[in-house]
């Protein structure tokens, strides 16, 4: 292992130095060409100086004496530099480079390794790691490890079924679209399996509802006619082909089955304003003004009545702060801050609310698409 370091370590030395060095007598036979093309048209601007008896005969000689002088000097260098054989100053500092780069630079790693790194560890192969026990495993590793196992038993259902949900958390919506489909093939279809692929399905569509993800939507409604989740998807998927009336009546069937603190329902609530239909809050109301706050806010001047909203935002803002709540009520701060013209707040509300809500896929996508609403989302 040592011998492989040090033949690195030339080779880097090398790749650093040969380019140096070439580029220094490149530069060297440069600046002594120049030179001896000056000294030339030196000699010729004495001549012609001498033609028109602007000098004497005696100052002709001595200047052409003392440039031919010089050329040769110059002639000289460029010989040397054409041979590779740089001057005394050249060859120091080479030196002092090449010291630097073979001799000091790797002691120094070296020294730094053997003062902050761990040269006694033994090797830790992948296959060992894996084969480890899980306890204190990241989840890359355990994902890992389970896809070990899949790869020599493509068969386990269960673990594709396992590693499904895992994928969408890691972010891999198309590899967990395969792992739902080899559990569904394995295992059989469920309503939760069906769905959950086809969540998975819009998410590596950028949101929209392809016919694939609709027929596993539809699937699931077969399987159990009352589930929510694949009702939304497919009242979203009417919305975006732009199947107006079919898609009021798909949002408005589906609100009927709130009973009051839904997540999913403020959702309905924002897709059917987005088509020009208002609704009404159902279930309890999200903790606000009550109406003899609303009364006694009419009274005041405009600067009491500002003060009076902002010390209800910041109460609710402080609770979610603390105790954290519903999407309802993260929606309503967001709405009020949007209100009080408070954007570097808001957009501060919208990260906490994300992080807040980031394990629950519907909240989540109610407040990227209030946050879009109100011209600060992507």
């Amino acid at each position: 292992m040592w011998i492989a370091f040090s033949l690195l370590t030339v080779l880097a030395a090398l790749a650093v130095l040969v380019p140096l060095a070439r580029s220094g007598r490149a530069q060297a036979r440069a600046g002594s060409a120049h030179d001896a093309e000056v000294y030339k048209a030196q000699l010729d601007e004495v001549g012609r100086d001498l033609d028109r008896g602007l000098i004497s005969q005696e100052a002709a000689v001595a200047a052409r004496t003392e440039i031919a002088r010089r050329l040769i000097a110059a002639d000289q260098a460029a010989t040397r530099d054409a041979t590779g054989e740089p001057g005394d100053a050249g060859r120091l500092r080479l030196r002092v480079v090449q010291m630097l780069a073979v001799v000091v630079v790797p002691l120094a790693a070296i020294g730094a390794y053997l003062a902050f790194g761990a040269p006694d560890i033994p090797d830790q192969p992948l296959v060992a790691r894996l084969q480890a026990s899980t306890q204190d495993r990241s989840l890359p590793e355990l994902v890992a490890r389970v896809e070990q196992h899949l790869a020599k038993d493509p068969e386990d259902g269960r673990g594709w079924d396992v590693l499904a949900p895992v994928y969408m958390r890691l972010g891999r919506p198309e590899d967990a679209a395969a792992a739902y489909a080899a559990a569904i093939r394995l295992l059989g279809p469920d309503v939760n399996r069906e769905t959950d692929r086809g969540e998975a399905l819009v998410v590596a569509n950028n949101g929209i509802v392809s016919a694939e993800a609709h027929a596993a939507f539809e699937r699931a409604v077969k399987l159990d006619p009352e589930a929510v989740k694949p009702r939304f998807f497919l009242a979203l998927a009417l919305t975006q082909e732009n199947r107006r009336e079919a898609a009021i009546a798909a949002w408005q069937d589906l609100l009927k089955d709130a009973r009051g603190g839904e997540a999913w329902a403020e959702a309905v609530r924002i897709e059917l304003a987005k088509l020009g239909v208002e609704t009404a809050p159902a279930g309890e109301p999200v903790a606000g003004p009550s109406r003899e706050d609303v009364k006694a806010a009419e009274g005041m001047a405009a600067d009491e009545r500002g003060a009076m909203i902002r010390s209800m935002v910041d109460g609710l803002d402080a609770r979610l702060a603390a105790d954290g709540g519903s999407t309802a009520e993260w929606l309503q701060l967001m709405r009020a801050l949007a209100v009080l013209g408070d954007t570097d707040r808001l957009r501060q509300v919208i990260a906490r609310a994300g992080e807040a809500l980031k394990d629950d896929p519907a909240a989540l996508a109610q407040v990227k698409s209030l946050a879009r609403e109100l011209g600060e989302g992507s």
